[in-house]
């Protein structure tokens, strides 16, 4: 008889995929579907709440009729909200994405009341729109049908796991990792902080249990739930991440890393985000350093689709010194700047070209660029706690072995890529398989990539901080002028 497999779903940005982790520790692809993203206007970025459920249960369907499933485990876009009727099921408004920034004017106008301290002291994130708070009160106050339920005590609020949960378990419940995306959890106690809430307008009420990560969380349709995490601290243990000090970085639509501190908070977190990286059932939290890239994977696809490049052989780099070298730089703020810098009014921008610049060298500065962010969120992260090394690498452009040299010169220190290439499904199914007795072995360690010895980006770091105080001072005028291509 075979042994019974652990299923794991991706619920991811722009797919929702299934893996079955076999007893042997083999991880292979079941289902997949992508889903439309909806851009209604400039800032905001929707999905379909039922396509995401539909690809969900098309998920389970499959694992159903592929044989016996032990558990499975489902991760989660982290800071992605909606709301619900608590009686029906039925959403009352579109996911709003981690990517949506229709609340800057709401975060700006609490800054200026003096109230990112709070936010910064009791959930360890800055007042940005990335994270769920201020959306969930944009729902509850612009949207009527909100409104109504939450009078009527029907309206639920939450993320985007929750919502699965409810409506595949019947349990409204997240779990700590996804709650620390929302910026209304206090990160000492792992509970819903009023002063937060009452801070975004979003009712306590209306929010979900917050539950550990693994263990028996009931159902999700006809398979037994047990892990629930954030996609990002999947991957962390799909790196293999366990001491403090072990960092990993994610390359796919963003670049997000996550450096474990153990069971205690820094003092100073130095522009990084803290996080929870999972709280076992049974054991204290595991906290992380997070930072974040907005436009990684997502710059690449924007420069494809003007033409600049075709396929992977123009992301190969032409032999020779780094475009900065040569003066050309790019600054990847195409969403606005993440850690540690925290400006949405930043634009993406190219600069120091000339009449020789042709397009491969602004396909090198792109790259270099997402090479130079990333190195400055780990820079911030060692400011804050030790790091160990190597950092370990996965995504999209950890397949490209001219960035993976680029990016150990940028960050100063040797880089390692897994062989495996789904790590995030591989963490969250090794988690589901541990709270059921299973123990699947780890996949083998990559290679590390050491820095070049000629000519690594660490040497022009102060070069791209100025290309990047160029177009942070750009998006300051052009805010100032209220975003208008020109003074009338």
């Amino acid at each position: 008889m075979t042994p019974p497999a652990v299923l794991a779903i991706d619920q991811g940005t722009t797919s929702t995929r299934a893996f079955l982790l076999d007893a042997g520790g083999d991880l292979r692809p079941l289902h997949a579907r992508r889903h439309r993203q909806h851009r209604p206007a400039p800032g905001r970025v929707e999905h379909d709440p039922g396509e995401l459920l539909a690809d969900l249960s098309a998920c389970l369907e499959a694992a159903q009729a592929a044989g016996p499933v032990a558990a499975v485990g489902l991760d989660n876009q982290g800071e992605s909200c909606l709301g619900w009727d608590a009686r029906t099921g039925e959403p009352v408004c579109p996911v709003l994405v981690w990517q949506d920034a229709r609340t800057e004017a709401d975060c700006a106008r609490l800054r200026a009341a003096g109230a990112e301290p709070l936010s910064l002291a009791r959930a360890g994130v800055p007042l940005d729109p990335y994270f769920s708070a201020s959306k969930l009160g944009w729902i509850l106050r612009e949207i009527p049908e909100a409104a109504a339920l939450h009078r009527g005590g029907r309206l639920r609020l939450g993320t985007t796991d929750a919502f699965f949960r409810d409506r595949l378990g019947g349990r409204f419940e997240t779990d700590p990792t996804t709650a620390s995306r929302t910026g209304l959890m206090d990160l000492a106690r792992l509970d819903w902080d009023a002063e937060l809430c009452a801070l975004h307008g979003v009712p306590p009420e209306c929010l979900p249990a917050i539950r550990p990560s693994t263990g028996d969380l009931g159902p999700l349709g006809p398979l037994p739930l047990t892990a629930s995490l954030v996609d990002q601290q999947a991957a962390t243990w799909g790196h293999g991440c366990r001491r403090p000090g072990e960092t990993k970085i994610t390359f796919g639509t963003g670049a997000f890393a996550l450096a474990l501190l153990g069971d205690s908070l820094p003092a100073d977190r130095r522009g990084c985000l803290l996080t929870v990286a999972w709280a076992r059932a049974g054991e204290p939290p595991v906290y992380a350093l997070e930072g974040g890239v907005y436009a990684a994977g997502a710059a690449l696809d924007w420069a494809q689709g003007l033409g600049l490049w075709r396929d992977t052989a123009d992301l190969a780099l032409p032999a020779g010194p780094p475009a900065i070298a040569r003066g050309v730089a790019f600054v990847p703020a195409l969403s606005g700047l993440a850690c540690p810098h925290w400006n949405r009014q930043a634009r993406g921008a190219w600069l120091g070209l000339d009449l020789a610049t042709g397009r491969a060298d602004l396909v090198a500065a792109l790259l270099e660029g997402i090479a130079f962010r990333a190195a400055e969120v780990l820079e911030a992260m060692e400011g804050a706690a030790p790091l160990r090394e190597p950092v370990s690498v996965d995504g999209g452009l950890s397949a490209n072995p001219a960035f993976l040299r680029l990016l150990a010169g940028a960050l100063g220190r040797p880089v390692r890529v897994s062989p495996e290439p789904e790590l995030t499904a591989r963490g969250i199914a090794a988690l589901a398989a541990e709270a059921v007795g299973l123990a699947p072995p780890d996949p083998p360690l990559g290679q590390p990539v050491d820095p070049p010895a000629t000519e690594p980006l660490h040497a022009f770091r102060d070069r791209f901080a100025a290309a990047r105080a160029a177009v942070e001072g750009y998006g300051r005028a052009l805010a100032a002028a209220g975003g208008r291509s020109a003074p009338t």
